[in-house]
């Protein structure tokens, strides 16, 4: 199996300007390979150009400009030319299925964060020898750069990536392993279902609060944009100190949003991942539900439009990215494969208007958000538990006819 991971750069000042000329050039070859294809395809007869063509061709701009392209690792710049290749691919995947094309853009400087080399050794290379206390990984074109490696790597290092979010520089491993060793068995199966008012409810009668990380840093959230909102958008090297202020303020916001709902959903799986051999959950499409609503044109009057929910649908969809459900599910999967256990999505269609007891399924089963009242047998509950229960035996239906 692989695992990735994410260890803290500690670069030199110039080895954070030789990282940021890196990722500006690789941007700068992003965005002509890009005007390449489309100067193809709308000049010379719908021409479409493929990765291997403009592969080909690097050579020559490393030659015809040795100090921008020709300083950096030949297989890095392969990899972004797949990158941009991988997004046409998108692109025309999604043109034939009838979905929102979604054309690959220009990238600007601060929206291009990453370079990834294909393999360990070409172009870099992790050095963690076990009698050096200082980590490091080797970059052509920026030299050994120290790492804050906060847990060994198991495996061995495939590839390699540099990211750069806000100040901070990072380097992600991937490494591959053997098949882990599954925990031990405890017997127990559990259904999950995922709410906005808990985070989630188990079949249990259990249930883990909702943290709301992104409610509670709204304030100082809209504070901080509406300071950077005062000042003239300009090209970044051109931002003045009060400008580069404001936009890192913005940025180390997001960043602690981002982080503690990360640490909220590892703690939430492993717990779970422990304690179940057996997890069912809804397979949400996350997607379709934060879709703003349709508008509605009012028929009597051209240019009206009749309420359609917007507003509350806005503070839904806020809810539920907020919650972060994507990335819970995410890492529970993973780590239910790293440990041994088996993880179901199931279809979420009247799990929470099902009565458990006698089956019974109507939409007044749940008068309210919370409460669960079976209008056949009388059966009262809590409307998530009630969902969880549901989930927890169409995963184990799910289970059983795959090994039948």
């Amino acid at each position: 199996m692989i695992r990735a991971y994410k260890f803290l750069m500690r670069p030199t000042v110039g080895q954070q300007q030789a990282l940021s000329d890196m990722l500006k050039d690789h941007c700068s070859l992003y965005n002509g390979a890009l005007q390449e294809r489309r100067d193809a395809y709308r000049h010379v007869s719908k021409t479409s150009i493929k990765y291997g063509q403009q592969s080909a061709q690097l050579k020559g701009i490393r030659v015809f400009d040795p100090e921008c392209q020709g300083r950096w690792s030949f297989s890095s710049q392969q990899a972004t030319l797949r990158r941009l290749d991988k997004a046409f691919v998108a692109f025309f995947r999604r043109v034939k299925s009838g979905e929102k094309p979604g054309y690959p853009r220009f990238r600007g400087v601060s929206w291009f964060d990453t370079v990834d080399f294909p393999k360990d050794g070409d172009g870099c290379r992790w050095d963690s020898t076990p009698h050096d206390p200082v980590t490091r990984v080797r970059l052509q074109g920026v030299g050994h750069v120290k790492v804050n490696q906060h847990r060994p790597v198991v495996g061995k290092v495939k590839t390699v990536s540099v990211k750069r979010e806000g100040k901070r520089w990072y380097v992600i491993l991937t490494a591959e392993q053997g098949e882990p060793e599954p925990l031990p068995a405890t017997g127990s199966v559990v259904g999950i279902d995922l709410g906005v008012a808990n985070f989630l409810a188990d079949s249990n009668g259990g249930f883990v609060s909702n943290p709301r990380h992104g409610r509670k840093v709204a304030a100082k959230l809209e504070a901080a944009q509406q300071a950077l909102a005062r000042f003239p958008r300009v090209r970044r090297d051109k931002r003045t100190k009060n400008h580069q202020r404001a936009v890192q303020c913005v940025a180390d916001l997001h960043r602690e949003v981002r982080r503690q709902r990360l640490d909220h959903a590892h703690k939430t799986a492993l717990g779970l991942v422990r304690e179940h051999d057996f997890i069912a959950h809804e397979d949400l499409k996350i997607r379709n539900m934060v879709k703003a609503p349709t508008p509605k044109p009012d028929p009597d009057q051209p240019g009206v439009f009749l309420p359609n929910g917007a507003a509350a649908k806005a503070g839904l969809n806020k809810s539920i990215n907020d919650a972060g459900w994507g990335v819970f599910l995410t890492i529970l999967h993973a780590k239910a494969e790293s440990a041994g256990r088996e993880v179901i999505a199931v279809d979420p269609r009247n799990t929470s208007r099902t009565c458990p007891p006698c089956g019974h399924v109507a939409a007044q089963n749940r008068p309210t958000q919370e409460k669960f009242h079976c209008v056949a047998c009388g059966h009262t509950a809590h409307a998530d538990t009630v969902g969880a229960i549901n989930v927890l035996r169409a995963g184990l239906v799910r289970r059983d006819a795959r090994k039948g």
